[in-house]
């Protein structure tokens, strides 16, 4: 879908706290270039949000968003579904967790087109009220390798397929039943938020998406569609219409509003300012 300069809507991602590459350890908030990539390529401007510490400073940005797409990460700590801490959880990223259960309460009440891929689809069903397998390995029954594309670092491997309910926007999305994907999580779903439908399933059951039809737009998926939409037609489809939800949302939301350009600095120099 092409966009008007200046009406290109504006995706909020959450940032994740890391290092650097370089050996210092200095802190730093990142994500995957692959989900901005993504959301760039579907037409809309993608927007890293730091682990900052005010509510007030975080709504100031929340309220220029149009739609947030909840990435990928580390374990939300189980203390958000009233669970303990398994043995085999991830250290949690305490400020991606907290930034994250900030936002979303308010993007709910205002219906923000929402899209959530593995830990995003983990964290939207948590704050709906929905609980997590921890661990699939040691607490479900699969003989299926979860993080068999992380393991093989090939982050677009086709691992293994889902089943998609026919009733879902998914399935409209995808136009089948079935698709393959690929799979690096360790967690899952086990009961579904109210207010969400499970939509897809892997085959051992783990479920591997899920949405709501009482939202604008509100999807997740437990695989890396950031990773496939370049190949596949589905993945590319999802994006799209997460992007044309959050462009129709900034119309509703801010009507008019567009982005001002901003003056070189050798223009600035030319002049003499």
């Amino acid at each position: 879908m092409a966009y008007s300069a200046g009406r290109l809507p504006l995706v909020g991602v959450p940032a994740m706290n890391d290092l650097d590459a370089a050996g210092v350890h200095a802190p730093r908030f990142s994500n995957n270039q692959s989900y901005l990539k993504a959301v760039e390529a579907a037409g809309a401007v993608p927007i890293l949000i730091p682990h900052l510490e005010d509510a007030e400073a975080l709504r100031r940005i929340y309220d220029v968003l149009d739609g947030i797409l909840l990435s990928g990460g580390v374990d939300i700590h189980p203390k958000f579904y009233g669970q303990d801490p398994h043995p085999a959880l991830d250290p949690a990223d305490t400020g991606m967790d907290r930034v994250e259960t900030t936002l979303l309460p308010w993007a709910l009440e205002d219906d923000m087109p929402i899209l959530g891929i593995c830990r995003g689809e983990q964290v939207l069903n948590v704050v709906m009220g929905g609980t997590l397998i921890q661990d699939i390995y040691t607490q479900y029954p699969t003989t299926i390798d979860h993080r068999e594309s992380f393991k093989r670092k090939i982050r677009d491997y086709l691992a293994h397929d889902i089943v998609i309910e026919e009733s879902s926007r998914l399935r409209q999305l995808t136009g089948e039943s079935r698709v393959w994907v690929n799979t690096s999580h360790h967690q899952s779903i086990d009961k579904v938020a109210p207010g969400l439908m499970a939509t897809a399933w892997a085959p051992d059951g783990i479920i591997e998406g899920v949405e709501s039809r009482d939202h604008r737009f509100l999807m997740a998926v437990q695989c890396h569609p950031e990773e496939m939409w370049r190949k596949h037609t589905w993945a590319k489809s999802l994006f799209s219409s997460f992007v044309e939800a959050a462009s129709a949302n900034r119309q509703d939301r801010h009507p008019g509003r567009t982005v001002h350009a901003i003056t070189p600095v050798r223009a600035i120099r030319a002049a003499g300012a």
